[in-house]
């Protein structure tokens, strides 16, 4: 299991589109892949999960990963965070 701190610097902080597109790729892989923040830990493939942890631009967020494809998970996803572009 990989656990990263990670900031969001989408200017929108995760809204419901880019909610979606968190859970996309997050979902791209086999691993169980979780994200925490204030005591609240949800499945980050989860929209319901999700949406339940109204998180702003430049909240901190742990974001763990469990599988084969772990590491890479956490890399797509923090690039994800970070506003970069993603393949």
């Amino acid at each position: 299991m990989i656990t990263k701190l990670m900031e969001i610097k989408i200017p929108t902080g995760l809204d419901p589109s880019t909610i979606a597109l968190f859970i996309q790729t997050a979902s791209q892989y086999e691993s169980k892949v979780y994200v925490e923040v204030q005591n609240k830990k949800v499945n980050a493939k989860s929209i319901m999960g999700m949406m339940t942890l109204g998180l702003p631009a430049g909240e901190k967020i742990t974001v763990s990963a469990a599988g084969d494809d772990e590491q890479e998970a956490i890399d797509h996803i923090e690039k994800y965070l970070n506003n970069e572009s993603i393949a």
